[in-house]
């Protein structure tokens, strides 16, 4: 059995510059960032290569541009190893990089979602703000109590995403969620602002996901070639007509990552290669399961030391 995952960055790891050198030195990633551009019908390249950082981050362009290196990478990666995973999993947008990857979704259907997605969220909080924290340090039964300290009729705040067992996030309205740090900060905890515009995975978004729900049904889906973990049941996806009420719901419901390792762990994953901008899903795996190989794409193509620990890995994975 090949006990291999791939994992796709959510939100949040942007960065200016980030696949500027991939794009310069192989023809995989230019021709699809160029797809890219021609689809949504403005330089993502330029954006992502030169922008400027808020642009970047604002989540109608930071989704595209995530996708699309991520996407550029795995494309690079497979025509230089081509290593069948047993399962893709993604973080938040990185579901829908992992569908897109699972062949569900068109590349170019994938870049109109996405853009889709992040405009919905952020026409969501056109009149109010929201944010998100990562919060570390303190017990979850803590921030659930926290939270619900912290909310009331007009503002509210709720656990988006469970990381790991050392890492929680937070979403919502702006005041409840610097609120709810706040008491959190005083009671020990390390508390994180993250680089999004939109409070993701909370009840705000509802309006954002029954508008998406719409949307998708735009688009063909195509059977899986991989099983593809949904972010809502840290469990594969049945089949392909199970994406669009899942990915709606989504925008709603928190991210079960540590359920989602938990499950990698059950099936004895060995080896977890990410894709995106940084190494993030890479350092997460690590807190929680560390006897899987994780091995983060980012920056360490062109190292020596990355295509090794790829080779001796699948050269494990074929003792077993």
């Amino acid at each position: 059995m090949n006990q291999t995952v791939f994992l796709f960055s959510g939100q949040g790891s942007q960065y200016v510059g980030m696949g500027k050198k991939l794009f310069e030195n192989y023809d995989e990633v230019k021709e699809t960032f160029q797809t890219a551009d021609k689809t949504l019908g403005f330089s993502l390249s330029d954006l992502c290569f030169s922008g400027n950082i808020q642009e970047l981050t604002s989540t109608e362009n930071a989704q595209p541009a995530i996708l699309t290196l991520s996407i550029a990478q795995f494309n690079l990666f497979q025509k230089r190893v081509a290593l069948r995973p047993s399962f893709l999993a993604g973080h938040s947008l990185g579901e829908i990089t992992a569908l897109t990857v699972a062949g569900v979704i068109e590349f170019s259907d994938a870049l109109q979602i996405v853009r889709k997605r992040g405009q919905l969220m952020s026409e969501t909080m056109s009149e109010s703000k929201g944010s998100m924290f990562a919060i570390s340090g303190v017990s979850i039964e803590m921030i659930e109590k926290v939270c619900i300290r912290c909310s009331n009729y007009d503002q509210i705040v709720v656990i988006s995403n469970f990381n790991s067992p050392n890492q929680i996030v937070i979403s919502g309205d702006e005041k409840a969620v610097k609120d709810a740090g706040q008491l959190l900060q005083e009671s020990g905890a390390t508390v994180i602002p993250l680089r999004v515009s939109a409070p993701f995975h909370s009840p705000l978004m509802k309006s954002a996901a029954e508008k998406f729900k719409k949307y998708l049904n735009n688009f063909n889906y195509y059977p899986l070639d991989f099983p593809v973990i949904s972010n809502v049941t840290a469990k594969p996806y049945n089949n392909r007509f199970e994406v669009i009420n899942t990915l709606a719901e989504q925008m709603v419901s928190p991210v079960q990552w540590t359920q989602t390792v938990r499950f990698l762990s059950e099936h004895d994953i060995k080896l977890a290669i990410e894709f995106g901008p940084q190494s993030i899903l890479t350092n997460l795996m690590k807190q929680q399961y560390n006897e899987a190989e994780s091995i983060a794409f980012d920056n360490n193509f062109e190292d020596v030391s990355f295509m090794q620990k790829i080779q001796q890995a699948r050269g494990n994975l074929s003792l077993k």
